[in-house]
């Protein structure tokens, strides 16, 4: 696990797909959303954020789609509740350096446990937000993580379709 960074980031992406933090199985194979049951690779090609569905060692070809993914919190777990809300807001400048750093155009955060916990007493939903962080608009998509059976694929996918055609709207 060790020298495994979770970030695929370059300066002014479109969107960055930000996590709580990487999952132990991502930290062990090198690459992130690599766990068999996790949905993120079939969902962003199924919404149109990519014309082939992606394997998880290609991740860096997301830079090419205007795409990027980080984590708030860099410790990778086996399950994300295993990370703290003091442990997130710990993360909290470091994350807020790297979003000002790379200027995203949104950060689109899988859930909505990290951003509750970077700004708390806020009403979140599903969608865009009417906050910025560190100066960049906020989108909260489901988590395609397997554990996640709250949403079908067919709800994620209609969630991230959601979010790529307000992308291409902006740029």
């Amino acid at each position: 696990m060790a020298g495994y960074s979770s970030d695929v980031l370059s300066s002014g992406l479109n969107v960055v797909f930000c996590g709580i933090n990487p999952a132990a199985t991502a930290a062990r194979s090198g690459h992130s959303f690599s766990h068999p049951s996790n949905r993120f690779w079939s969902v962003l090609y199924l919404a149109g954020f990519t014309d082939h569905r992606l394997r998880p060692e290609d991740e860096r070809q997301l830079l090419t789609y205007g795409c990027g993914i980080t984590a708030v919190v860099s410790r990778p777990t086996t399950r994300a509740s295993n990370i703290t809300t003091s442990e997130i807001r710990s993360a909290a400048p470091l994350f807020e350096a790297k979003v000002r750093h790379y200027a995203p155009n949104t950060v689109a955060f899988l859930g909505k446990r990290a951003i509750r916990a970077l700004r708390p007493g806020d009403n979140l939903r599903w969608g865009t937000q009417d906050f910025r962080f560190a100066g960049t608009r906020i989108w909260l998509l489901p988590n395609p993580s397997g554990l996640n059976r709250s949403f079908s694929l067919d709800g994620l996918v209609a969630a991230y379709a959601e979010l790529r055609r307000h992308v291409q709207r902006q740029t």
